[in-house]
Order: structure tokens, then sequence, then C-alpha cells
């Protein structure tokens, strides 16, 4: 995950980089730059209505250039960004679509429910015309979609009683906006009553009722005393500006907040002087003006501060957030993050998707998972100080240039998804190109793997891993016996990504129970250190299981040799049974001239033999066995080669190699048991 959180943010920083570079280009070939104001003058009349339908002011009752650039002038400065971003959001707004509401519970969903929004609905009454024409409704959803206003259509036809009930006989147009100042409060629904259906009235309307909202300051004194007073609000943005009304952007901002910040309106158009706004350090005309606890920010002196919905609504978010913010914030991280294994992960396509999968459920999860006990405790009543704290840090935060860089970086590839998916793409076969790389001397065999080879190996493990216990234990501790813990099978279940892991780990032959063959008279190990040198393989590599035969191990041959050698003993000690299988009838042991061997020296759980069933040979003295849980003992280095080699089972009787054996019941001979 670590890796993956290192790509993601050198991701970030390349996109930071980027941005840099564009306004450098931009700069070197026009020599503007986005935060160079733009003299209205310079601008054609189209260009102009463009800009006074961003900021949302009706320009209907002014037919000459020159009132068009005074209206301008008076809402705001103008600079080549908002410019730039007005012409982009008049083209995206031709793809502005509405809703068709089938009933009461949809239009009660989107609606009524909706606490910091507004909705404009059309109303077609059973049997009867829409109020609104066909192209005067589409040019008005185009026009209110600027500013986050959504539209909709409810057909009486589709539940007339709801329409009766409301008392919508005729056709009509609503709007919902919030009723009380604080935030999920009630709304209300207002009915259209003019005359006129052009969307330039039917847009005033609108905005007229979003206006009355907004706080209004007429003179001095009440500014003084608006200025002095602290309430419930911790930030407050004004607007000082010689108009009507504000501008529809900032009524549709104040709607969004609602609860969170405050917007006051001071219209000085009629104030004889303006001493009283330089005393509290306002010196331009219009300005926005972003009161904290902290200070004042005048809003609109740094990159990316144009006077636009989206750009004061991402820096009021920044200021401001809600708890959801921050949920969305943390989902897109997250699943940025996780769409880094899809590079990171070499081999098959359809293994890096499968892969994919897996972390995009597992991430997402662990998120929601994780945002439960947060919102738990962002509910109790003595965090309060730790909240006012956290919002603090984040004013001093995102008021500095360098959020500013990144709330203008976050606009601009958030407008340009294109060049959003084309850089990560870029950036994902960097990290593919890399870690292939890496990998390509250490596994050839996974980054060479095919879709074919890789959905073979994954249907083998499917028809195989469910049915195996798991294959690392330490010494065979009684507890974790697949037979007696059957909740291993749902451990296995509840965990999606154990399909990466191997399916029988070789952890467990580092605690196989290792010694050395002893005989009775033989010389001390000191004394045949002298004559003769020591074993290749030491009992401290074959903890590691390193250990490597001296010879090439030979499959086990067939037949009585196999049965003869396999643990002469076991009958002898009673230790016959499926355990013993292979092993040849009880008789005399013969020592040879090597002498008897020393049982002592011998682990108590495991079976007397003399000879290796891999290779075939005897046991020499001093030699390392290696025993298995099923009491069979083999050569070390022989064991290990068949382990290996994938044969996960022991070569004389079948039993897995991982499995833990139950105990051995010695059988006690009855005086009544006749010896065959």
């Amino acid at each position: 995950m670590w890796l993956k959180l290192f790509f993601l943010l050198l991701y970030f920083l390349v996109l930071f980089v980027l941005a840099r570079f564009f306004e450098a280009i931009v700069w070197y070939e026009t020599g503007i730059l986005a935060t160079q104001l733009v003299d209205p003058v310079a601008l054609s009349f189209k260009k102009l209505k463009t800009i006074l339908e961003c900021r949302g002011l009706g320009y209907s009752g002014l037919p000459e250039k020159k009132d068009v650039r005074e209206l301008v002038e008076k809402s705001g400065d103008l600079m080549e960004g908002e410019l730039y971003s007005a012409l982009k959001e008049e083209e995206a707004s031709e793809s502005a679509s509405s809703t068709n509401f089938s009933g009461e519970m949809h239009f009660y969903e989107l609606v009524e429910d909706t606490k910091d929004g507004i909705w404009l609905v059309q109303v077609i009454a059973s049997d009867r015309s829409p109020l609104v024409g066909k192209v005067h409704w589409e040019k008005m959803v185009k026009k209110v979609s600027r500013f986050g206003i959504r539209t909709g259509t409810f057909n009486c036809s589709s539940d007339p009683r709801y329409c009766r009930r409301r008392g919508w006989i005729r056709s009509t147009l609503i709007m919902s906006v919030p009723q009380t100042s604080t935030s999920k409060g009630k709304v209300m629904l207002k009915e259209y009553s003019g005359h006129k259906m052009e969307a330039e009235h039917i847009f005033k309307w609108i905005t007229a009722h979003a206006a009355s909202r907004i706080k209004t300051i007429y003179s001095a004194g009440r500014l003084k005393e608006e200025w002095d007073k602290s309430d419930q609000y911790w930030v407050k943005v004004y607007l000082f500006a010689s108009l009507d009304q504000p501008p529809a952007f900032f009524s549709a901002l104040s709607i969004k907040f609602t609860g969170r910040v405050e917007f006051v309106f001071v219209n000085v158009e009629n104030w004889p002087n303006q001493s009283s706004m330089s005393d509290i350090g306002v010196y331009g005309m219009p300005s926005y003006i972003l009161r904290t606890p902290e200070g004042i920010y005048r809003y609109g002196n740094n990159t990316g501060e144009f006077l636009s919905l989206r750009a004061m609504d991402a820096f009021l978010r920044s200021l401001q957030p809600e708890v959801n913010d921050l949920f969305v914030l943390s989902l897109v991280l997250v699943n940025l993050m996780a769409w880094m294994d899809l590079f990171i992960t070499q081999g098959a396509t359809i293994k890096r998707f499968v892969v994919l999968i897996s972390t995009l459920g597992t991430y997402n999860s662990l998120l929601i998972i994780s945002w439960l006990p947060v919102l738990g405790f962002l509910q109790l009543p003595y965090l309060d100080s730790f909240y006012e704290y956290s919002l603090k840090l984040l004013r001093y935060s995102n008021t500095t240039t360098l959020a500013s860089w990144v709330r203008a970086d976050w606009m601009f590839y958030s407008s340009h998804p294109a060049l959003f998916l084309s850089t990560y793409l870029g950036h994902g076969l960097l990290i593919d190109y890399f870690e292939k790389k890496r990998r390509r001397h250490h596994n050839a065999d996974e980054v060479n793997a095919n879709n074919l080879e890789w959905l073979s190996s994954l249907w083998d493990w499917y028809t195989s891993y469910l049915f195996h216990p798991i294959a690392s234990f330490q010494n065979f501790p009684a507890d974790s016996d697949w037979d007696e813990d059957p909740d291993l099978f749902l451990e296995r279940l509840a965990f999606p990504d154990l399909w990466l892991h191997p399916l029988i780990p070789t952890d467990y032959i580092r605690n196989l129970p290792v010694w050395r063959f002893r005989r009775l008279g033989a010389p001390s190990d000191e004394d045949a250190s002298e004559g003769s040198p020591e074993p290749e393989n030491d009992s401290d590599d074959s903890e590691n299981g390193d250990a490597v035969p001296r010879d090439t191990a030979r499959p086990p041959r067939r037949g009585g040799t196999r049965e003869s050698a396999a643990c002469a003993c076991a009958h002898r000690y009673g230790q016959a049974g499926p355990h013993a299988r292979g092993c040849g009838s009880p008789g005399p042991y013969d020592p040879g001239d090597d002498g008897e061997p020393d049982w002592l020296a011998w682990p108590a759980d495991m079976l007397h033999c003399t000879e290796c069933v891999v290779c075939l040979e005897n046991f020499e003295h001093a030699c390392v066995l290696t025993g298995l849980p099923c009491g069979h003992v083999f050569h070390q280095n022989c064991i290990i080669m068949w382990l290996a080699g994938g044969r996960h089972c022991c070569p004389v009787c079948r039993w897995p190699s991982y499995k833990k054996k139950p105990p051995y019941v010695h059988h006690q001979p009855l005086s009544s048991d006749v010896p065959s």
C-alpha cells in the first residue's frame, strides 16, 4: 500500500509541474498570464455578455456595449483566467439536461428533500400544454445550469392525484429554495406569477428570490454594527458593490453553504462617502472580502480566484468543508491509489484486472468501515474544541499561495478530463515499465505468463485450494489440525486476496525435525571428524531449507524393495496402520558390521527405520535425517529435494507433509494373542 501511495503522490507532483509548464508556454507564446487583468474595453460585445452570463447579471435592458461594459466593471475585476473559464462553461452548458419526474416519491426525493440547492420545475397539468415552450425551456435550462440550479419536468398525467392535492390545476413553474438559514432546514415552493415567459424574465425572478435570502446592508451605520457583531458564523463573505442585487453566483453560493458561511451584500451605490469602509480595511470597489476569526482575506488576489460559482465554491469548500466533502475527497484518493495496482501487478492482463477488482473492493470496504467510527466521534460534544482547531488549521493553510495553485490546478484538470486521464495513463505505463524491468531478473515466469497459463493456474488453485488445509504450521501444534478446526475453511473464503499466495507455502520444511543417525559402539563425532571430513550439509543449513543432496535423488521404486526398506520395525512397536503402509512384516533386525542403531537418540514420534526409500540407501553413522509428520524418516537432502519439487506428501504413505498426524496409539499385546 505504501508503494501505491508513493506513486500517487508522485503523480500529483507531476500534475503540479505540468500545470506550471503549460502556464510558461502560454506566457511565452502570448505574454499573458491567467492572473493578468483584462480591460473590458478591448473585449467584443459577445464576450462581455458571456462574462455577465457567467456571473449571473441581467443585461436585457442594456442594448449598448458601453452599458454592458460598465456593468462588468461594477461586478468585479476581470482576469484572463475567468474569461477563458467563461468561454469553456458556455460550451459545457450546451449539454445540460433536465429531469423527468415519474411521480410523487420521485419529486419528493429530489426536490423537497434537497436542503442545499435550488430546483426549477415545470409542472404540466393534465391535458394541458406547458407554460414555457420547448425553445425557451431549453434556453432556460442552459442558463440556470451554470449556477448549480437543477431543472425538471413534472407531468401530472403520471400522478394526477398528487397534482390535485398540490393544487396544480394549470401548468406552472415551481422553484424550491431552503426556507431557513440553518443547514438541512425545510424548503419552500414558490410559484411563478409573471406573464412573460422569456428566459430573461424567469431568470430575473429566480435571482430575486435567491438574493432575498442574503443579508443586505444599505448604510454605513448598519455596516459598522454588522462588522462588530459576533454570532454563530465563523466565516463571512462580504460583497461591496454598486449593484441593484448581488450576482446570481453569489446568491447560489449562499444557498449552497447554508449553515456554514454567511453571505452579506453591502450596496454602496448611494453612499455619500466611503470612509467607513476604509476603517475596516476595504479600499477598492467592488470587493469580495472574506472575514474569519484569523483576519481579513481579499478574494481575487491569488491564482484561480475568479468571480464564478465554480471558483468560489472550491475556495469556500477548502476553508469550511463538511463531512461529506472530506469523505468524497478520501474516496477519490483511495480509488486513484487502488488503480495503481493495474500497473504495479505484472503478468497476464486478466490477472491484472482480477487483482484490480480485488484491491478496489478491499480498499473501499476498509474506507467505509474506517469512516463509521469517525462519524461517531464527530457526534461527541467534547470534540467541539478539536473541530474548531481543525478548521482553524484549514483556514491558515488554504489561504496561502500554494493552496491557490492547487485549487487552480484542480479546476483546470477537472475541466479537461481527457488530459487528466491521459496523464494518469502515461504515469501508469511508466510504472509498469520500471516494475517489469525490476522483476524481469527475479521472476521471469510471472512476467512472461500469458492469459491462458494464468487462467489454468487459477483453475488449478480453485479446484484444490478450498479442500486443502493451511500448510504453514509451527512444530505441528495440536490446535492447527484442519479436521479439528473447520473455521479455517471460512477464513479462506473471508479474504479474497488469498489467491495471490502460493497454494502450499514451503515454510513448514524449516520446522521438520532434524537429527543425526548414530550406531552403538561407533566412534564419537570428535573421533570421526579426525579421520573423515564433515558432512557437506550441516543441520544448520537444513533449518533454512537450503540443503542440497550429494547425489541426485532417485524416485522411489515400486515393489518389495521399497516395502522392505520402509520402516522395518514399524510392527515391532505396534504402529501398523495407514501410516505404516509399505512396511514389511516384522523380523529380526540385522545390525551388520556397524552395530545396532542408537534408538535412544531417535525422536519418540518417529518410526524406526534404517533405509531411505527415496535413494534406497542405508543410513550411515552421523548422517543427517529428517522426519515427516506421519513418522517416516529419510535423508535430509533426499526428502527436501522431494518436497521442493512440489510433491508435498510422504513418499511411503502419501500423508500430507504439512499436516499433523494424530497421536499414535501403541498396541498392547494380549495374552490370548497368538503370534502369526
